[in-house]
C-alpha cells in the first residue's frame, strides 16, 4: 500500500468531503439560475411561481419535521401555507439536538427530498449503484488522490446507468412518467421562490449560503465534531480495509446529480414557458402541444417500425420538433416587427418628402 502516513492520516478524508461540496455548489449555481427565471415569470405566471413556492416549503416543512423526529423532540403541530410554514417540538431540545434540527432545515431540502428519487431508481435501474476503486488505483486507494478516484468512478457509473434511463425513458409507463413529475416538482420547489405577498426577504444563493454559515459559525464545536467522527468512520475503513466510507460519500453524490438533473429539467421547462410567452395570439399554445402530439406520433411509427431505439428517438424527435416550433414562432413575430417598423419608416421619410416640396 503506498501513500505517506500524512497523506492517509489527514488529506485522504477530504477528498469526500469536498467532492460533495463541489456538486452541492453547482447545485446552488442551477437553483439560481431557477429563481432567476422565476423571477421573470411572475408577473405573467403569479400561480406557477406560487406553486414552486409551495413545493419548496413543503419539502422544508418535511425535513424539519424529520429533524425533529430524528432528535426525539416530536411534533406538536404543523402549519403549512403557500408561503409560511411552521413545525412546533413537543419537546424543546437545546445544544446538539437543536442544532441537528436545523441541519435538517437549512441542509436537509437539497438532499433529502432526492432520496425519495434515488429509492425509486432502485427499482427502475439495475446497475450503477457500485462503489469501487479503478483496479490500477488499488494500492493507492487510501491517498488523497485514489479516494478521489473512487467517488469519482461511483459518480461515473451512476450518472451513466442514471443518464441513460433517461434518454431511453418511456413516458408511456407508469412508472417512468410518474418518476418524471417527481423529478419535475422536485427541480421545481427545492428551495422556496418567495416569501407572502410582499418579499420579506431575498431568497437567493446568498440568503442559503449565510443561513448555513450561521449554522457552523454559532456552534463551531457541533461541525467539529462532525468533522472529527468523519475522520473515525475513515480510519476505521482504512483499518478493516473497506470502502464504507467514500461509499456513504458517493450517495450524498448521487443525490446531488438527481438534484442538479432536476433543477436542469425545470430550467428547460421555464424557458419553454418564458419563450411561449414571448409569442403572440393563440399560437403560443402550440408548443405545449407539439410535445404530446409529436411524442405520440413517433410512438405510433415505431410500433408499426419496431426499432431498438424507440424510446430515446421519440424523445429526441420531440425536443427537437418543438424547439423548431419556438424558433420559427418567435422568428415569425421577429420578422412582423421589423416589417412594422419599416412601414413606419418608410412612412416618416415619405411625409418628410412631402413637407420639404411644400
Amino acid at each position: 500500500m503506498q501513500g505517506s502516513p500524512i497523506d492517509i492520516v489527514i488529506f485522504a478524508p477530504l477528498a469526500a468531503i469536498l467532492g460533495v461540496l463541489l456538486f452541492w455548489f453547482i447545485q446552488l449555481l442551477f437553483i439560481q439560475c431557477e429563481k432567476y427565471l422565476l423571477s421573470i415569470l411572475k408577473h405573467k405566471h403569479e400561480s406557477l411561481v406560487r406553486f414552486t413556492n409551495f413545493l419548496g416549503i413543503l419539502f422544508q416543512t418535511i425535513c424539519h419535521a424529520l429533524g425533529y423526529t430524528v432528535t426525539r423532540s416530536g411534533i406538536s403541530d404543523v402549519y403549512l401555507s403557500v408561503d409560511y410554514s411552521k413545525v412546533a417540538p413537543k419537546k424543546e431540545k437545546k445544544g446538539m439536538f437543536e442544532w441537528i434540527s436545523n441541519v435538517f432545515l437549512f441542509i436537509g431540502p437539497f438532499f433529502i427530498p432526492a432520496v425519495l428519487l434515488l429509492i425509486f431508481l432502485f427499482f427502475l435501474i439495475h446497475n450503477g449503484f457500485e462503489v469501487t476503486t479503478p483496479s490500477q488505483l488499488l494500492e493507492i486507494k487510501y491517498t488523497f488522490s485514489g479516494q478521489i478516484a473512487t467517488f469519482g468512478n461511483s459518480l461515473y457509473v451512476f450518472s451513466n446507468s442514471f443518464f441513460t434511463f433517461l434518454f431511453n425513458i418511456d413516458l408511456l409507463h407508469p412508472a417512468h412518467f410518474g418518476f418524471l413529475i417527481l423529478m419535475i416538482f422536485m427541480g421545481l420547489g427545492i428551495r422556496p421562490s418567495y416569501f407572502g405577498e410582499k418579499k420579506k426577504e431575498k431568497v437567493d444563493m446568498i440568503y442559503d449560503l449565510r443561513n448555513i454559515w450561521q449554522l457552523v459559525s454559532n456552534k463551531p464545536v457541533y461541525p467539529i465534531l462532525l468533522f472529527l467522527i468523519a475522520y473515525v468512520f475513515f480510519y476505521i475503513s482504512f483499518y478493516l480495509d473497506q470502502i464504507w466510507y467514500v461509499a456513504l460519500f458517493s450517495i450524498l453524490g448521487w443525490l446531488s446529480i438527481i438534484s442538479i438533473t432536476s433543477v436542469f429539467i425545470a430550467n428547460l421547462l421555464l424557458l419553454l414557458v418564458k419563450n411561449a410567452d414571448e409569442i403572440t395570439g393563440r399560437l403560443r399554445y402550440l408548443p405545449y402541444i407539439t410535445i404530446p402530439l409529436i411524442y405520440v406520433l413517433m410512438r405510433l411509427l415505431f410500433y408499426y417500425f419496431p426499432s431498438d431505439y424507440t424510446n430515446s428517438v421519440s424523445l429526441l424527435v420531440t425536443i427537437l420538433v418543438t424547439c423548431l416550433v419556438v424558433f420559427l414562432l418567435l422568428r415569425k413575430k421577429t420578422n412582423k416587427f421589423k416589417t412594422k417598423k419599416r412601414i413606419k419608416l418608410f412612412k416618416k421619410e415619405k411625409e418628410k418628402n412631402e413637407e420639404e416640396e411644400r
